[in-house]
């Protein structure tokens, strides 16, 4: 049976076997294949065939694009630089006034050198890995991109003061959203992830407001085109899961300050979740405890839908036995 073949028994219900590991790896990726954080952001070769290899070494069931937050920012105008051990850093906001928003103009995904880039990691994925594997896209929620656009504290005070900037601004980047999601599923995506991680830090009655109707869309969009949705809010987001489960999502990333249990009481059991061990701890602890600790969730979560990861991205200094532990106690 194919990696895929195994996520898609997962996803109709059936969750005997093996359970599925998939650890979200980026700047692990780049140093385990030996390039830099920087090559592994700017040139979706490298992305690919890190992880292609850590794909073969530990065992993972899924492959991804994810690289950084900035792939539509830079669609939209905006520098980005690319350090070689650091995230990539956005030079420039573009949005500073309402006039500003008026003007940002809808890009074209497969004109921008960024958005081409993991589009073009799509295609090599699939040419690589012949459609056995679930490849994951990605895609920048709404909130997170109006964020990377006229900054954090900016964008979370015109929510509060100023629902005309924000609804527009919302808007585009949502636009942009789908069209970089049809543009990845049409290159061989299966999953599309969305990471939103800006939500973990509002009220429930916010996102309400502003978010739950926006990622509504954009999942319902997804579907449409035939793949399937990944939503990633790091955080603790206890207090959105009642807004959560009736998004029709098809995996959800649960960081470590989330109840598992609390997560499968509120969003059901048709969601696969996906989680949730501290990454610092999985860093920290010896291979010993971290297999236990693998294992005592996967108790836990038998016979549930469930995917094993970290609560977010396993750190750069992360011990290669520890990771592996995590895909013996999977088995």
């Amino acid at each position: 049976m194919t990696k895929k073949s195994q996520f898609e028994k997962l996803s109709s219900g059936d969750v005997t076997g093996p359970v599925l590991f998939r650890p979200i790896l980026m700047h692990f990726a780049a140093r385990f294949h030996g390039n830099t954080y920087g090559e592994f952001a700017s040139d979706h070769k490298v992305l690919v065939q890190s992880n292609i290899r850590c794909m073969d070494y530990f065992e993972t069931d899924m492959v991804g694009l994810i690289s950084d937050p900035y792939r539509e920012t830079s669609a939209f105008g905006a520098k980005v630089s690319f350090p070689a051990e650091q995230v990539p850093r956005c030079e420039q906001l573009l949005i500073q006034n309402i006039d500003d928003v008026k003007n940002l103009k809808r890009p074209d995904v497969y004109k921008c050198d960024r958005t081409l880039d993991r589009i073009l990691g799509a295609e090599l994925f699939q040419k690589e890995l012949k459609g056995e594997v679930p490849v994951i896209g990605w895609i920048e929620g709404p909130l997170a991109e109006a964020c990377d656009l006229t900054g954090i504290s900016n964008m979370l005070m015109q929510l509060m003061l100023d629902p005309d900037f924000s609804n527009f601004l919302l808007d585009k980047c949502v636009q942009t959203a789908k069209d970089f999601a049809k543009a990845q599923i049409e290159a061989g995506c299966d999953i599309v992830g969305m990471g939103d991680a800006i939500c973990s830090q509002i009220d429930r009655m916010t996102y309400d407001l502003f978010i739950k109707e926006r990622h509504r869309e954009i999942i319902s969009f997804i579907h449409g085109l035939g793949a399937k949705v990944k939503l990633h809010i790091c955080g603790d987001i206890t207090h959105l899961l009642p807004s959560l489960k009736d998004l029709n999502l098809d995996i959800l990333d649960i960081d470590y300050m989330v109840s598992m249990e609390d997560a499968f009481r509120i969003v059901g059991p048709d969601v696969i979740r996906c989680g949730n061990l501290n990454p610092v701890v999985i860093q920290n602890s010896t291979t010993f405890e971290v297999e236990q600790l693998c294992r005592k969730l996967l108790e836990a979560e038998k016979g549930r839908k469930f995917i094993l990861s970290a609560g977010c991205e396993i750190t750069v200094s992360t011990p290669h036995e520890n990771l592996k532990a995590m895909r013996i106690a999977s088995k």
